[in-house]
């Protein structure tokens, strides 16, 4: 698709949830949902309550290990990772709202190493935007857009009450 319109983000959403499930039903076991912050967060926080997954949700923050930090500096909302659950031999779904470089991604898999060695990680997103920098890729995608390479893609909650996303298109930073 091409984005002369930002994306569908709850279209994207049903689409995903569907991968989802059929994804979950060839696991032995369901994998731990762990969202990079932000828009990742949220949507990890939707997909675990309605698919009632068993396993306990955890948020990461690629912050520390991102390799523009001198550029980009400290987030300023002081986003933490939170993961409550021992993370050695655990399959981890890392889960985010989009995929460009990979450069988050990676961040945020260094971070996750820092609290113990999963099992195995796999990659859930809901627009891969291609412009890869580093060999990341998603096992879970929700859609494809193509956009220049100086336009951002944001995901939104649409409303803090309720649940319903929306995308966000602007120049970047």
């Amino acid at each position: 698709m091409n984005a002369l319109s930002p994306p569908d983000a709850e279209a994207l959403y049903a689409s995903l949830v569907e991968q989802l499930r059929g994804w979950l039903a060839q696991q032995a076991a369901a994998p731990t949902l762990v969202g990079i912050y932000a828009g990742g967060a949220w949507l990890a926080e939707r997909l675990h309550t309605e698919l009632a997954l068993p396993t306990p949700l955890g948020v990461i923050s690629s912050t520390y290990h991102r390799d523009d930090f001198a550029t980009r500096g400290l987030h300023p909302n002081g986003n933490r990772t939170t993961l409550p659950f021992d993370v050695n031999g655990r399959a981890i779904l890392l889960v985010d709202d989009v995929l460009y470089t990979g450069r988050t991604t990676r961040a945020a898999i260094n971070e996750l190493y820092d609290f113990g060695r999963p099992a195995r990680v796999d990659l859930a997103v809901l627009v891969d935007r291609g412009g890869r920098e580093l060999p990341i890729c998603a096992q879970l995608c929700a859609g494809r857009v193509e956009l220049a390479p100086e336009r951002m893609l944001e995901l939104r909650r649409a409303d803090a009450a309720t649940p319903r996303f929306e995308f966000l298109e602007s120049d970047s930073r």
